[in-house]
């Protein structure tokens, strides 16, 4: 015990815990190298809101924050970033800018780039790829078809079987074979 409230205790494994005077920081260094540091309220005037525990590992470098209310963040050594909610949900930011939200049954992943693309996944019975680009255009991925839609209203679809579907939006509609032929062109 120091002359200022404060405690130490050594293990024999060469882990040690530092405990602040007020009791509200509790320290760990292991003996691998690993620290442990929870930050509680107590007297020490944190409110319990802010209580947490943050644990860096020394062969990776990564440090695991778990915050009372549940939430996680990770922040790996490359940069990378994750906070994982209380219900299951994941927002990954990468060194790269991008951004990755995750529902919290992994049926839904949206990402946004840098460039202002973002991607949104939805798994399920029929799996959806959206695509908004940031020139107004979105393109749309599923098992039955793929389209891409552009800021006036026009529609292009393209089919497993190669044929071609373009709806204008002035109404015109003109259907190709997978060979680029034009089978119908019907104009309003």
């Amino acid at each position: 015990v120091f002359p200022d409230g404060r405690r130490r205790v050594n293990f024999p494994n060469g882990t040690v815990k530092l405990i602040s005077a007020d009791g509200s920081t509790v320290t760990t260094n292991y003996f691998n190298g690993d620290v442990k540091t929870a930050y509680s309220g107590g007297d020490s005037g944190v409110p319990d809101s802010d209580s947490r525990v943050v644990y860096r590992y020394a062969d990776t470098g990564t440090v695991h924050t778990n915050y009372s209310d549940g939430r996680q963040l990770l922040v790996f050594a490359n940069g990378q970033s994750e906070t994982v909610m209380p219900d299951g949900s994941r927002e990954i930011q990468f060194p790269d800018g991008v951004v990755k939200s995750v529902s919290a049954d992994a049926t839904e992943e949206v990402s946004a780039f840098p460039d202002g693309t973002r991607l949104r996944l939805v798994n399920g019975p029929t799996p959806l790829k959206e695509i908004y680009f940031r020139n107004g255009q979105k393109e749309v991925h599923t098992p039955q078809y793929r389209s891409r839609e552009y800021p006036d209203g026009t529609k292009k679809t393209i089919y497993p079987d190669g044929r071609q579907e373009t709806r204008y939006a002035s109404g015109r509609v003109r259907i190709k074979d997978r060979e680029g032929r034009v089978l119908m062109d019907r104009k309003p």
